[in-house]
């Protein structure tokens, strides 16, 4: 029996308890991909992740991302919160401020700006689908590593009072190839102009409560669009309300890019008994 060291990192928020959570295993050389998926279906969280050593020239570190089901390419809030594990841990060290994270996805460039880490998302593609769960409302696919179905519900009341139909919610998401669903809708609050939620239960998260691919894919639906003009292209979203999390996503997008960031706090600190 070995150790490892192992954090749980609260992401999106300073606030322990708060936000999203994400486990991260460091320095997970000797595991294999089957150790790390039972991993990461015993955390149960909406993702656990491992830092390993990179294999790209000039990467800070590789990250391997899974959900209680399937290991994925990239997602966001891992990032940001593995970001903050492996600088608290001293695995890897800013560079003039910057990391690059080598994952599925390629390799990725974060930015720590204060209490805040940066990434800059791998470039989304968008096609338009159909939802018929939400009506009329207009939705595209949005792929950026994890693929969501992005609903725009209209008004935030709406996105806060919806009791989503979570079979019904799996069955689309598989019948159109998705991870999930992620719906936004508009507050009326300049500090938090958008509240979005996002529900993958195909992957074993019903509701992922603070998601940063989420809310890429949000921010790709509003530059497709021509919604961006409403919230300029810096804005925050609140995520997380419904299931006691309560978290913000920080947004930035231009024509070429999109990058999502936030503050993160450790809840735990140890290690890990593997065999």
């Amino acid at each position: 029996m070995s150790t490892l060291p192992f954090k749980q990192v609260d992401v999106f928020t300073a606030r322990p308890f708060h936000g999203n959570p994400v486990a991260v295993v460091i320095g997970a050389d000797a595991l294999d991909t089957p150790a790390m998926q039972r991993i990461a279906a015993w955390t149960n969280l909406s993702e656990t992740t491992f830092l390993l050593p990179p294999t790209a020239p000039g990467a800070s570190y590789r990250l391997r991302i899974f959900t209680p089901r399937q290991e994925l390419p990239f997602a966001g809030h891992p990032t940001v919160g593995s970001a903050h594990a492996a600088l608290e841990s001293g695995y890897a060290k800013l560079v003039d401020g910057r990391l690059r994270q080598e994952c599925g996805a390629g390799v990725l460039d974060l930015t720590v700006e204060g209490a805040r880490i940066y990434v800059r998302a791998p470039e989304p593609k968008t096609a338009s689908v159909a939802a018929p769960l939400f009506g009329a409302a207009r939705a595209l696919r949005v792929d950026v590593g994890p693929v969501w179905i992005v609903v725009d519900l209209g008004r935030a009341q709406a996105v806060d009072a919806l009791a989503p139909d979570m079979p019904a919610i799996e069955a689309l998401s598989n019948a159109l190839h998705a991870t999930g669903i992620t719906v936004f809708g508009r507050s009326g609050n300049p500090a938090t102009p958008l509240h979005v939620r996002s529900f993958a239960p195909a992957h074993g998260v019903p509701e992922d409560p603070v998601c940063g691919s989420g809310n890429i894919a949000v921010a790709a639906f509003l530059r497709e669009t021509g919604l961006l003009q409403e919230f300029g292209q810096s804005y925050t979203a609140r995520q997380g309300m419904q299931v006691g999390r309560d978290g913000r996503v920080q947004v930035r997008v231009s024509a070429d890019s999109i990058q999502i960031g936030g503050e993160a706090v450790t809840c735990v600190d140890g290690t890990l008994r593997v065999a």
